[in-house]
């Protein structure tokens, strides 16, 4: 398994969730890591990127101030930690592989099509 991802789960308004996503020692090496979601009947956003080798990060807009994306290298793993969530945070999130140099230069999108599996995030009261 390339990518592992875990962590999602029900949550009213306002709590908080952690998402963990294992990465092979190959995709480590070579991209960087970016968290995606999609909502019913709405387009798959960018949420928020990492590289592996540097600091580089990206946050969409609509999570900028809430959510946290973080590295730890010893275990290949990147998390996303998501605070103050909101209704509209809801949708399955992915991680998946992501352009190291999109990351550079401020941007978070798919690159090299390596996938995790889905793991639902629902906000709801």
């Amino acid at each position: 398994v390339q990518l592992q991802a875990s962590g999602g789960g029900l949550v009213q308004p306002g709590g908080s969730l952690r998402l963990s996503c294992v990465a092979s020692e190959f995709i480590w090496e070579y991209y960087a890591i970016g968290w995606f979601r999609q909502a019913p009947g709405k387009e798959r956003e960018g949420v928020s990127c990492i590289s592996s080798s540097d600091d580089r990060l990206y946050y969409a807009d609509s999570v900028l101030g809430r959510f946290t994306i973080s590295r730890d290298n010893d275990k290949n793993t990147v998390y996303l930690q998501m605070n103050s969530l909101k209704p509209e945070d809801t949708a399955v999130y992915y991680c998946a592989t992501a352009s190291k140099k999109g990351v550079q230069d401020g941007t978070c999108f798919p690159h090299g099509n390596w996938w995790g599996q889905g793991t639902q995030v629902t906000v709801s009261s």
